[in-house]
């Protein structure tokens, strides 16, 4: 709950691929100092605001769970391995158990994002439950994605495969929230 008796924004980590082009599940990846990249994606959301965080795991699912902090929760997403779409799927689904007006949903493999990008999202957009915005760098579309409770069964309806949300936010005009000058938006492909 905010200071002001309302639900606060759930968070969403996306993490239940295998990361084929990484060499694993990158909700098991670390920092080359030994810092859990699912640990760090859950403080990230957990500096932001949000209240409820929730983390969608599925290839080694059980590995992944271990390394979900105890304040947030893993969500198991059974067909993670039709991609992307199915651990958002899964993920909104949870999240539609909270009280959360609206989600911010970052992928696990942006260690590096700052709080920062977070929280202009958050200011720059009402996380209300109509809210559909979208960090951008440089004009290219990133994370984090805030997205009301209102669109998150639409959404799901739209996702197929390995895409996200990124066509239903483009043809429902969410906002762009341009967060460049605080970081360049890049995830972690590679190892």
């Amino acid at each position: 709950m905010t200071d002001w008796g309302t639900p606060a924004v759930c968070g969403i980590v996306l993490a239940a691929g295998a990361g084929s082009r990484y060499g694993g599940p990158k909700a098991l990846a670390r920092t080359a100092d030994g810092r859990s990249w699912a640990r760090l994606a859950v403080d990230l959301l957990e500096r932001a605001g949000c209240d409820d965080i929730l983390v969608a795991v599925g290839a080694e699912a059980a590995a992944a769970e271990r390394v979900v902090p105890p304040r947030a929760r893993a969500v198991r997403v059974p067909d993670w391995d039709s991609g992307l779409s199915a651990s958002l799927r899964g993920a909104l689904a949870a999240a539609a158990d909270t009280h959360a007006p609206a989600a911010l949903v970052i992928p696990v493999d942006t260690p590096a994002m700052p709080a920062a990008v977070c929280a202009r999202v958050l200011a720059a957009a009402d996380p209300s439950p109509s809210a559909l915005a979208r960090a951008v760098f440089g004009g290219t579309p990133g994370h984090p994605v805030l997205l009301g409770r209102d669109h998150w069964e639409q959404v799901a309806a739209t996702l197929v495969g390995d895409t996200g949300a990124a066509g239903y936010l483009r043809e429902h005009r969410a906002a762009r929230i341009e967060c460049g000058d605080i970081w360049d938006g890049a995830d972690v492909d590679v190892r």
